[in-house]
């Protein structure tokens, strides 16, 4: 099932002209065919978008607790600065001082707060290393948005999600 929301999300972000996507791209920063365990992680899609320019690191999720995307998130905040020499070297994306990198967390509605308490205790009264985006898995269904421009998003969909962390 989580395969399908992937797919539902790539069409999404693939309905926005400007946006090009990878899905199931690997990030790795220790080299060698089996890196150790948290060095290496497989994003469900990186998404690049030429217009503001920016490189999202997008995960899709439709569990209760939020704990293994909070992990995922955490490990980021705490190699992040290799994680931008590996995307720029390795996947040979432009990071220099005018393309942005961001987590986009695909989420359902109901599981917003915990997603948001999740990213407070990963800040453990420091700032986190990187400005998450969240769309909530019923924002990308079909129904709610212009298939071949995004506009006209169904706003209220957008309620629970603090204002920076909108698309």
């Amino acid at each position: 099932m989580g395969d399908y929301y992937q797919t539902i999300v790539a069409d999404y972000l693939r309905a926005d002209r400007a946006v090009f996507i990878n899905t199931e791209c690997t990030i790795q920063i220790q080299p060698g065919k089996t890196p150790p365990k948290g060095s290496s992680w497989c994003c469900d899609i990186v998404a690049v978008d030429f217009r503001q320019p920016a490189v999202f690191l997008c995960e899709v999720t439709y569990s209760s607790t939020m704990q293994a995307l909070i992990e995922r998130l955490r490990a980021w905040n705490n190699h992040w600065a290799d994680m931008l020499g590996i995307l720029e070297n390795y996947n040979r994306l432009p990071l220099n001082d005018k393309w942005r990198i961001r987590p986009w967390l695909f989420v359902p509605r109901e599981y917003v707060a915990r997603l948001l308490r999740g990213l407070k205790e990963i800040r453990d009264g420091g700032p986190l290393r990187f400005e998450p985006l969240i769309t909530t898995l019923e924002m990308v269904q079909p129904w709610n948005y212009c298939t071949y421009d995004r506009h006209g998003e169904r706003l209220e969909l957008k309620d629970d999600i603090p204002e920076e962390m909108r698309v």
